[in-house]
């Protein structure tokens, strides 16, 4: 059995379909042993409470410094003893230390095509801003693990998305959680529970 640790910021949509997915078999083998945000009004933590999972608030703001904060951060995941920590709309930098101890078993669900629109600032509408300034066709969502970068980690599973004309971001940014977050997040975590997924030289192999 998988056990998992989702990390959120907002709404938790992703947490939702993770959760649905285990509930109705998509993702097999894997049990959420707990859910942790940074933000104490995040709707995700609700979410977790209604499914009856273990959930908690770690927020840089109750801490002094980023130091103790990211201490807190660790402890509070080594106290769940999870084999994976998805990130699922977790708007917080993962300390160092986390990734040296879960090398390889963080992922974090990104909405773009990585190597478009990913990076420091890429994050929520304002990856759909730039993609529609841009004015791709073709955007998406990429899985990837997490490595000391941002959102440079190797990539395990990308699905992409048509860009409609008229798009506003918010659209945009709907039709990509549910056409491609929402079916490869629970996709790649199904396969990690179930042993087909291996991480060789920076590269992921799909058994």
């Amino acid at each position: 059995m998988l056990k998992i640790v989702v990390c959120v910021s907002g709404g938790g949509t992703n947490l939702q379909a993770i959760i649905d997915g285990i509930a109705d078999g998509t993702i097999t083998n894997t049990e959420i042993v707990g859910v942790i945000s940074n933000n104490k009004n995040a709707y995700a933590l609700e979410r977790a409470k209604k499914a009856g999972i273990s959930a908690v608030c770690i927020s840089p703001k109750d801490y002094e410094t980023r130091e103790i904060f990211n201490d807190a951060l660790l402890n509070g995941v080594l106290s769940l003893k999870p084999d994976l920590i998805v990130l699922a709309g977790f708007l917080v930098n993962i300390p160092p230390q986390m990734i040296q101890a879960f090398r390889n078993r963080i992922i974090n669900i990104h909405p773009s095509l990585i190597p478009s629109f990913c990076g420091v600032g890429c994050y929520g509408l304002k990856v759909h801003e730039k993609a529609l300034a841009r004015g791709v066709k073709v955007s998406g969502a990429t899985v990837h693990f997490v490595d000391e970068g941002t959102d440079t980690g190797p990539i395990i599973m990308q699905k992409a998305v048509e860009v409609m004309q008229g798009d506003t971001p918010e659209v945009l940014q709907r039709r990509i959680m549910e056409q491609a977050e929402w079916v490869i997040l629970p996709k790649t975590i199904d396969l990690l529970a179930n042993g087909k997924i291996l991480v060789e030289d920076n590269a992921v192999y799909i058994k």
